[in-house]
């Protein structure tokens, strides 16, 4: 079996200042050892992490109950995974919300819920949308029920979140593979907003070399997003009117709706993409892990794009 010993802190220093090379490769050995730990741990015989366990499981009861505890977006990213697992099983599917789960944020980084990925009140917001869906039999707080399958295991260590798609993590965890140029979620579009550009754009992954000051050529541009990130957009855009959402079901039925939509790698574009409506992503060079797929997804890096783009759409591609 391989395995590991973990040195003691005297032991790990003393290699460290004596012998270079076999230092780097213990702790070469050691990360690999812990990858192996949590592999071994995903593919335990207790865990559906495949198809057939899945729909075993599923035969057996006829539903299947997964927990998640956020960010919103990755809870959106999630749902095609989930969708085609009950395409798979028939079964229904219920989804618990886990409140409260701590975030790991950069110093000089923010995040509307502060240090947790997921509270009460944002539950609340995303309930209904999901509820909507016609993959979905249940949508509520966790309270200890018996549960299935913990999508929180991508972030258990092994699977990088810093690159790749948001959309695939959970199917690395079930070996369920998502339709991911295919809609996943479903909504009755908000039609007073078909000549309307929609822009959303969060302080984290922003891409800092563009200027979003060329859209006041455009006659109907509206914001939707928290209010500090309304303020900052209009400096760049003065006469942007910000729609302020009850729920989460109201700005996805506002996104389906609208001409185009413009956003960043931040939450309601991963409504966009889910929709898969006409819609621009600003990528963000220091985190590239939002990936637009099928029809209508654009995304850029640089302003000269970003202005093309949005001109392409706004006279109708």
């Amino acid at each position: 079996m391989y395995m590991v010993k973990k040195k003691n802190i005297v032991s790990k220093l003393w290699l460290k200042f004596t012998d270079r090379p076999k230092y780097k490769q213990y702790k070469w050995d050691l990360v690999n050892y812990s990858h192996f730990k949590f592999t071994e741990f995903l593919t335990g015989n207790d865990k559906l992490n495949n198809i057939n366990k899945i729909k075993a499981v599923a035969d057996a009861t006829h539903k299947l109950n997964l927990t998640h505890s956020g960010n919103a977006g990755d809870i959106i990213y999630a749902l095609p995974t989930i969708k085609k697992m009950q395409e798979i099983t028939g079964a229904d599917i219920n989804l618990y919300f886990r409140l409260g789960r701590p975030m790991d944020l950069p110093l000089y980084n923010s995040h509307p819920l502060g240090n947790v990925m997921l509270n009460e009140k944002m539950a609340g917001m995303l309930s209904p949308l999901i509820l909507a869906q016609p993959y979905i039999n249940k949508c509520e707080l966790y309270t200890n029920e018996k549960i299935d399958i913990d999508l929180d295991y991508f972030r258990s260590g092994l699977v990088p979140m810093n690159k790749g798609n948001i959309a695939r993590w959970c199917s690395y965890i079930t070996g369920v593979s998502p339709d991911l140029w295919k809609q996943w979620l479903f909504v009755d579009p908000d039609k007073t907003f078909s000549d309307t550009i929609i822009i959303a754009r969060s302080g984290r992954y922003q891409n800092k070399y563009i200027d979003y000051s060329f859209l006041n050529k455009y006659s109907k541009v509206k914001f939707i997003g928290i209010e500090n990130e309304y303020k900052e957009i209009k400096q760049f855009i003065p006469s942007i009117e910000w729609i302020e959402m009850k729920d989460f079901l109201q700005m996805a039925r506002v996104i389906a709706g609208c001409k185009f939509f413009i956003g960043n790698q931040s939450f309601p574009y991963s409504i966009a993409e889910a929709l898969k409506v006409p819609r621009i992503l600003e990528v963000a060079y220091d985190v590239i892990n939002v990936v637009p797929e099928g029809e209508n997804g654009y995304d850029f890096f640089f302003q000269e794009h970003f202005e093309w783009l949005v001109n392409h759409l706004n006279e109708g591609q």
